[in-house]
């Protein structure tokens, strides 16, 4: 059944009542991994939380229904979260409908799924699945929106500066939200102690953010956001950070998500193999890894080392392309991201 905003809310926030499963879609995944967070919270920080993808599902449609129906080993709340997932997860899904009883909730992250698809049409036409799609902001809206996350977090900021933070983010709700977490640090403004932003100073911050600047590149091309990266790579290249000083973060972050792919793929949960991670994983970039973590596989992992490695390579060898050679294979790591979708 198609939710509007605030039917979803209300639903994920409280009790679910008939709900089976709880249809996020759309393209704006940083919205939708927004709104799954908040049936993480009603649930309470001991429930057990299953972490599940539509491979998974694909190869077992049965698990969902069984980890829908199944109590908790310490007999506590739990739920399960779906992501990513598209049409592989309809027989899942199905079987979840069908089945007797299902007292645990499920959440599922799908992405932009087409108009023609079986899951989407399945979840607009039963009672017992809430879809909700949502869309990146533009415009008037993204201003509106880094306004309102400015001041749940304190900072009282000119509008000048709000338009500053919407251009940059893109309207990607996840890069505003760090952003904003960043500049309240800076000026020491929470929710109960508000400070002022100004424009001088939020250039001086801008000056000095080329590390993060850098981080927000990788994650918008492990997420496949082609769309957004030229901005990205212009706007780090007149700061001088550009060619090899962008693909070894790249490979870093690669190289710690192979290692935790790897736990993963031995059979432990996202959520185990990212507590396994400990210092390895900043706390800032926790939510951006768990989302690439269940995104790219151990194969397609092993192919990206492999095409970073072997393009700086290339950098290094005279009269090569250089920045261009850089450029293109940022570019074609996020077109696979895409796809992935």
């Amino acid at each position: 059944m198609k939710a509007s905003r605030a039917q979803i809310e209300r639903a994920l926030d409280g009790a679910p009542g008939e709900t089976r499963l709880f249809l996020l879609h759309g393209p704006d995944e940083s919205q939708s991994r927004e709104l799954a967070a908040r049936l993480a919270k009603r649930m309470g920080g001991e429930a057990e939380r299953i972490d599940l993808t539509g491979a998974q599902l694909k190869a077992d449609p049965a698990r969902l229904a069984d980890e829908a129906a199944a109590i908790s080993l310490f007999g506590g709340a739990r739920f399960i979260r779906v992501e990513p997932a598209g049409d592989e997860a309809l027989e899942a899904v199905t079987a979840l409908l069908e089945a007797p009883r299902a007292g645990n909730p499920a959440v599922m992250v799908a992405g932009a799924l087409r108009k023609d698809s079986k899951l989407l049409k399945l979840g607009l036409a039963d009672a017992a699945i809430l879809a909700f799609a949502s869309y990146v902001p533009e415009g008037n809206d993204v201003d509106r929106l880094a306004g309102a996350m400015a001041r749940e977090h304190g900072l009282q900021i000119e509008p000048e500066v709000t338009h500053l933070l919407a251009a940059a983010s893109g309207g990607d709700r996840a890069l505003l939200a760090r952003e904003i977490e960043k500049l309240a640090l800076f000026v020491d403004a929470d929710a109960g102690r508000p400070a002022v932003l100004d424009r001088r100073a939020y250039a001086e911050i801008a000056a000095d953010s080329a590390d993060g600047d850098v981080a927000r590149l990788i994650d918008l091309v492990l997420a496949g956001r082609t769309s957004l990266i030229g901005a990205e790579l212009a706007r780090l290249a007149v700061t001088g950070v550009l060619g090899i000083a962008l693909l070894r973060p790249l490979l870093r972050r690669l190289l710690l998500l192979a290692e935790l792919r790897g736990s993963v793929e031995a059979g432990e949960s996202v959520e185990a193999a990212m507590a396994g991670g400990g210092r390895a994983i900043f706390w800032k970039d926790k939510a951006a890894v768990s989302s690439q973590l269940a995104r790219w596989g151990g194969g397609a992992l092993a192919k990206a080392i492999e095409r970073v490695t072997a393009a700086e390579l290339a950098v290094k060898a005279s009269g090569s392309a250089g920045t261009v050679l850089v450029d293109n294979e940022l570019v074609a790591i996020a077109r696979y991201a895409d796809r992935q979708r």
